[in-house]
Parts: C-alpha cells; sequence; structure tokens
C-alpha cells in the first residue's frame, strides 16, 4: 500500500523581528570553501519530535498555537542569524570584468515556513526497516541547488503534522551554513522558544559571520564567469535504499579499542574506527576487483585546523573532505585498525599549511564543482557529525525520538553520521546504497555479526 501524502495547509515568509543595524546590511561575501559548492543542493536536517500528552485537567496540545510560537521565536532568532532571511545577489561588471556572488541581507524576502500535516504515525517512521520515501517530503526546496538561492529562500522550514508526532525540518543553502552552524542556529531558535517570554531574543551563543580570508587575498571572489550557464549543473539523483544502523556506545568502544589495539596505538578517534569499519563491509558487497581503488571520503569542519582557529560559532560553511585510498585488496585483508589509520592519517594531514595550500591553489585556478563530481564510484563518503547537538533542540517537545535527512545530497555510499539518542558515544549512521549492495550489506556475515552484538 502506497504511503499518505503530504497536504500543505499554509506557508508564509518570516522575517527578523528587529529591523538590521546599520553594519548588518553590508554584503557578506563567500570564501573557497564555499563557492566550489554552487551545484549542491540544499543541506536538509530534521527532528521528530512525540505530541505531548495532556496532563490532567489541562488542555489538549494545539497545533495553532504551537505554530505560533514557532514563528514568533523564529523572526526573533532571525534577529541574530539575519542573512537566513535574506538572498544570494551577484554583482557583474564588464570593465573591468567582475562576477561577484554574495549574500545580501538588505534584500530581506524573509524565511519560508510551511505547515503540513500527513496521516501517519511516528511508529510508521520509526517501525520501517528502510526510510520512508515519504519522509523526504517533510523538507521543502527538494531539488535546489545552492546557486538558486538568488531567487528561492536560503531557509526553509516545514513543520509536518503527523497524528501523534511533529517533524520539524530545515533545508538551508549550503553556501550559507554546514552542520555546524545549522545545528547552532536550531539550537538557538529552540532557546528562544522555550524562554517562554513573548519578547525574548537574547541568546547565549550569538553567531559570528565575519569572513575568513587568506592573510593578503581579496575577501571579494571575482569568479572566472560571465553568466551562470558557464558552471550551473545540477546533479542527478539515483533510485537508492535509505537505512539507519544503531552503534551503542559499548558498539563504539569496542570498534575503536580493536581499530587501536591492531595497530598498536591509541590515536583512532571513535568516528575513524566505525567509518573504516563501514568503509570495508560496503566495500566487500560491492564485489569489486581486488586490484581496484576504493576511497573513504570525511567531510571535515576547517575551524579548528587554521591557525589562528576559528570559533564554533564562526557562521558558514568551512568545510573540506579528506580521504583514505586504498586497493580492495589491502583494505580487505589488513583489518579494520589499518583501515582506520589511513583515515587518521588523513585528518591529521589536514592542517593549517595543507588548508591553506589548498585555497592558494584554487585562487590560482577558481572552480565550481560539477554537480556529479560531488561524488565518485567506489567511495564511501561520511558527511554531518555525531557531535552534533541534535537533541538538545527541543521546541517545548522534550526529546526528540529521531533525526533524518531529505531527498537530496545522496548518492550510492553516502554515510550520514548522526549521535544516537541515548548519547554517551553513541552513533546512528544512515547508509544510502543502491538496492542490490542493501540487500547484500543486509546479508554480510561480518556486518550482522558486529550489529548483533549492540
Amino acid at each position: 500500500m502506497a504511503s499518505p501524502s503530504v497536504r500543505r495547509i499554509s506557508e508564509c515568509f518570516i522575517k527578523p523581528l528587529h529591523d538590521l543595524p546599520p553594519y548588518a546590511k553590508k554584503p557578506i561575501y563567500f570564501t573557497p570553501f564555499e563557492l566550489v559548492f554552487l551545484n549542491a543542493n540544499y543541506s536538509q536536517k530534521g527532528l521528530l519530535f512525540a505530541k505531548p500528552s495532556p496532563p490532567e485537567n489541562h488542555d489538549d496540545f494545539s497545533i495553532t498555537t504551537f505554530l505560533d510560537d514557532l514563528r514568533r521565536s523564529l523572526s526573533a532568532t532571525l534577529t541574530h542569524f539575519y542573512p537566513l532571511a535574506a538572498r544570494l545577489a551577484t554583482r557583474k561588471e564588464e570593465n573591468p570584468h567582475s562576477y561577484v556572488i554574495y549574500i545580501d541581507p538588505e534584500n530581506t524576502q524573509g524565511v519560508k515556513f510551511v505547515y503540513a500535516t500527513v496521516d501517519l504515525t511516528v511508529a510508521d517512521i520509526l517501525t520501517s526497516l528502510e526510510v520512508p520515501s515519504v519522509v523526504h517530503s517533510f523538507f521543502d526546496l527538494n531539488n535546489a541547488i545552492n546557486h538558486d538561492g538568488h531567487t528561492l529562500p536560503l531557509l526553509s522550514i516545514q513543520v509536518t503534522e503527523l497524528i501523534d508526532g511533529i517533524f520539524i525540518a530545515g533545508s538551508v543553502n549550503h553556501l550559507i551554513a554546514d552542520g555546524t552552524s545549522f545545528w547552532h542556529f536550531m539550537a538557538a531558535w529552540s532557546e528562544i522558544f522555550r524562554s517562554k517570554e513573548q519578547d525574548a531574543y537574547l541568546i547565549s551563543r550569538p553567531p559570528l559571520f565575519k569572513r575568513w580570508a587568506l592573510e593578503g587575498s581579496d575577501p571579494i571572489i571575482n569568479l572566472p564567469y560571465t553568466h551562470h550557464d558557464q558552471f550551473i549543473e545540477r546533479p542527478e539523483h539515483v533510485q537508492l535504499k535509505e537505512r539507519f544502523f544503531h552503534f551503542s556506545s559499548a558498539l563504539v568502544l569496542k570498534l575503536k579499542e580493536k581499530a587501536n589495539a591492531e595497530c598498536n596505538t591509541y590515536k583512532i578517534s571513535s568516528l575513524q574506527a566505525v567509518s573504516a569499519f563501514l568503509w570495508r563491509c560496503i566495500t566487500r558487497v560491492r564485489g569489486l576487483p581486488r586490484d581496484s581503488e576504493t576511497i573513504c571520503k570525511l567531510v571535515i569542519s576547517n575551524r579548528r585546523r587554521l591557525n589562528p582557529p576559528l570559533s564554533d560559532d564562526y557562521f558558514g560553511n568551512p568545510i573540506q573532505s579528506v580521504r583514505g585510498t586504498a586497493t580492495v585488496e589491502d583494505l580487505m585483508t589488513r583489518g579494520l585498525g589499518w583501515a582506520a589509520l589511513q583515515l587518521h592519517e588523513a585528518v591529521i594531514k589536514h592542517d593549517d599549511t595543507a588548508v591553506k595550500k589548498w585555497v592558494e591553489s584554487w585562487f590560482s585556478s577558481p572552480e565550481v564543482y560539477k554537480g556529479n563530481a560531488l561524488f565518485h564510484p567506489n567511495t564511501v563518503h561520511f558527511g554531518s557529525s555525531p557531535r552534533f547537538d541534535m537533541y538538545g533542540c527541543e521546541f517545548g517537545l522534550g526529546k526528540a525520538l529521531a533525526a533524518r535527512s531529505g531527498f537530496v545530497n545522496k548518492a550510492d555510499g553516502k554515510m550520514t553520521m548522526y549521535p544516537g539518542r541515548e548519547g554517551g558515544g553513541s552513533m546512528d549512521v544512515e547508509v544510502c546504497l543502491l538496492p542490490e549492495y542493501m540487500i547484500d550489506l543486509e546479508c554480510d556475515e561480518e556486518f550482522i555479526r558486529i550489529l548483533r552484538s549492540n
């Protein structure tokens, strides 16, 4: 039986509660870290909550009141995160040639806010072995790429009411915010929502918008184009299977200890150990030739890689990816520890010198990544992070039951990392694979044995 469809009930645009001061009306320019992703899709993450049970002698939960409170607190939050309510702009000049893409805070059309409903229960979402395709309809802007932020909102919030639950989803332009910045915004929004004060708008961690720039370089980057048709290439989407796999804190520790013991070290992290385990399992089920090359990519924030480091409150998308590379033969025969050590060494080498070398190289030959070049064959690609405090965003509904992602930025071998709901270093991993590989993964002897030890 087909899943019930999501019905959109209303939509509006939310603007900052207060007028912008003069300093906040200046253009915000992008760094090379961001401009390379003009063809990437928006980032989509959301939280599933249970509807509150009414206490005795109190009225039932009111979705109307809840939505009003969400809109009010969102407006107050945008007083701090005002670029999210703006649009992109391109400044073009011919003599001398100039092509500059930036955020125009004065174009404050607002954040899109959608209310929708669906005749499904929380259990329909959480008990399904695979992520139900209807979850993709809990998100707005499913086909938008970052360059579309010239005309589309840079952030769209969709609140979908289930029979017994609420799903709060954000689709954010990935030039504007990486995962660190998005969850910073969500935490601030939740903080203001839970303050219970109608005029509250103060937050504990204001964002920082001053852009990092390579010393001696012009922070206003002139791209080598005259029209966006010269670099736009929209990604193609393939039919995938999506499943969540849980790694308890005990299992994460077990994999970390095993990887370190095999290498006679203590340097390998929990994330590197879990990533290496999945890299090996997925490479095995793909049945690649033994002499072929396989790659494991980890998305990494440059905030703490730079010297001096950037604050975690730096609002932007200063990310890159690092990679471990191996032949299938080596990956399969040398063990978990060897694979994890390849990832550890790739992370360690990504220091201030490496980051700045890449930026200098990009300036010598600027490029925008093509849509389908963001993911490669024979690759396992890890995004997001189990360190994000997703479950700290409660919106008066208590702790979320689960976190989920949308339709976009997915390919065969794309892994999305989440913290486990119980905390303590546990992890949830959203695995996206071609259908035939997912079937084989669910039958893989080592994969089943390790997961069953949870």
